[in-house]
């Protein structure tokens, strides 16, 4: 079995230095992840990089839940600024926050379609 950890202790104290310096506050991308991470909200977010703006009852028909369930998970995206919402009447359209969001999950996709993480798990 290969090992993948060093086999001696060997730290480069001015890459540590450097990196702790330069390493920013990351409690707001731990915030999209955490929210990408499950695979309802992941394929709501998905479904809106193919339809630019979808009502709560075509997210709902899309992922297969009660409209509930799919205004909960749009909502939470909202919360976070991932998604944004406009009401038109009696109906509620949610679309990507910018275009940011939209990269980010088309990018996730197409690493995990590239087959490393296919392969790992």
């Amino acid at each position: 079995m290969k090992t993948e950890v060093c086999e001696t202790t060997c730290v480069h104290e001015e890459d540590v230095l450097k990196v702790k310096a330069n390493l920013p506050n990351l409690k707001g991308m731990t915030v999209i992840f955490k929210a990408l991470a499950d695979e309802t909200r992941l394929k709501i977010a998905y479904a809106l990089t193919i339809q630019e703006q979808l009502c709560v009852c075509d997210v709902a028909a899309i992922i297969q839940s009660s409209t509930a369930t799919a205004s909960h998970h749009l909502r939470y995206l909202k919360d976070i600024d991932l998604a944004k919402s406009e009401k038109r009447g009696k109906l509620v359209y949610y679309r990507l926050a910018d275009s940011h969001v939209s990269q980010l999950v088309k990018i996730a996709y197409e690493h995990a379609e590239e087959g490393v993480l296919n392969e790992s798990i």
